[in-house]
């Protein structure tokens, strides 16, 4: 009998793997073992539909919840509609997407005590022999990584009358400032139905639910929305990279075992998405198929090699963001950005941004101070003060 890829950790980008595995492999068997009772947890991933190509859209679609034709933003000082298409994956329907898949199985409540390229041992003694191991267990701490954090809290509510929206507003920084660059995403799911989320780009990774759960509260109030029921609550904290010391994070990876998503280092240094470069991943492994798991360690590496070179301009972003900027200020460096032409923006998030975009978002006296600024073009001097 042939053996099945494995992958450790049933979240995004084990789902995209498998989904972009079964359009080309619709025979290979793919196992996905979930430590918890709740595989693919409570979450909604979002996308740009900029972010992929159509060829992408095509094998996403039975994972998207929601699509929009546009989106918005509000600052202070700025409102903005963008006719760029936007999208989400939320967990039911990533859940009800791989449900059917005949050629995937997922295991929850499967702990995994070992990785080996060709096995997997589980917490309970279980063994399961496998083609290939891919480990997608999600983030986890390194010393190569200097960081702020995305932090947020959302709730998705049943208005009792309509909330007005037709796009999804990206960020609403027209809200008091505090805890860093705080602003209000909302994804409007039906003429009633909202996902209202409180984020913060905070210097700090503690996390007060209740607190942000009121600030909520009275963010939909402001807005004249009388809140029937909530539906279901989602939280996070995402890392934001300020600086990466490259050998040093996969220094403490085994050269064997292939890591995806999150805890291979693989989101947008800037936005905290995943989704874009989880199906980089997902298009490296079907594209690489029938592959080792030595051979998959190889081809990602290389790949997070060649993207950590790319991203070095977001990071540079974020240290401006976070150590140049007042935390109070820090809407201000959004506010400019998107000023920005939209394709611009649209590349931006997409993790594409030339060089002709670059100087685009770096010329003009930047609303930092230019000497705090002047001290973040490099990251070294971050990466040798957290190692020391």
């Amino acid at each position: 009998m042939e053996r099945p890829l494995v992958c450790a950790g049933a979240g995004l980008a084990s789902a995209l793997i498998a989904a972009r595995l079964t359009r080309l492999h619709p025979e290979q068997k793919i196992i996905l073992l979930e430590g918890s009772s709740e595989p693919f947890g409570e979450h909604t991933w979002s996308f740009h539909l900029a972010d992929v190509n159509e060829a992408d859209l095509e094998w996403l679609a039975p994972l998207i919840a929601h699509r929009w034709t546009g989106q918005a933003v509000r600052f202070q000082k700025l409102r903005r509609h963008l006719g760029s298409g936007y999208a989400s994956l939320t967990s039911a329907s990533v859940a009800s997407a791989i449900a059917a898949m005949a050629n995937v199985e997922v295991v929850a409540g499967a702990k995994v005590r070992d990785l080996a390229p060709e096995s997997v041992t589980l917490a309970d003694g279980r063994s399961i022999a496998a083609a290939a191991v891919i480990d997608t267990r999600g983030y986890t701490p390194s010393d190569a990584l200097v960081l702020g954090y995305q932090k947020f809290v959302g709730l998705e509510v049943e208005l009792e009358e309509p909330h007005g929206l037709s796009d999804p507003v990206i960020m609403d920084a027209s809200v008091d400032q505090r805890d860093g660059y705080r602003f209000i995403y909302l994804l409007p799911f039906s003429p009633t139905r909202v996902l209202i989320e409180d984020t913060r780009y905070s210097d700090g990774e503690a996390l007060d639910l209740q607190a942000l759960a009121g600030d909520i509260a009275r963010y939909a109030e402001a807005q004249g929305w009388s809140i029937r029921q909530v539906v279901r609550e989602e939280n996070g904290v995402l890392p934001i990279a300020l600086a990466h010391d490259f050998e040093r994070f996969w220094a403490d990876k085994p050269v064997d075992i292939p890591q995806a998503g999150m805890r291979a280092g693989l989101f947008h240094p800037t936005t905290g998405y995943s989704l874009p470069e989880a199906v980089r991943i997902a298009n490296l492994v079907a594209g690489n198929w029938p592959a080792s798991s030595v051979t998959l360690a190889r081809a990602i590496r290389d790949h997070a090699r060649m993207r950590h070179r790319e991203q070095g301009f977001y990071r540079l972003l974020n240290r401006m963001l976070f150590r140049a900027a007042a935390p109070e200020r820090r809407h201000l460096v959004l506010q400019r950005f998107y000023k920005l032409p939209q394709p611009v923006i649209e590349r931006f998030y997409a993790g594409r941004s030339t060089l002709g975009d670059i100087a685009r978002i770096l010329i003009g006296k930047p609303p930092v101070p230019i000497q705090r600024a002047l001290a973040c073009l490099r990251e070294a001097p971050l990466l040798k003060a957290k190692k020391a």
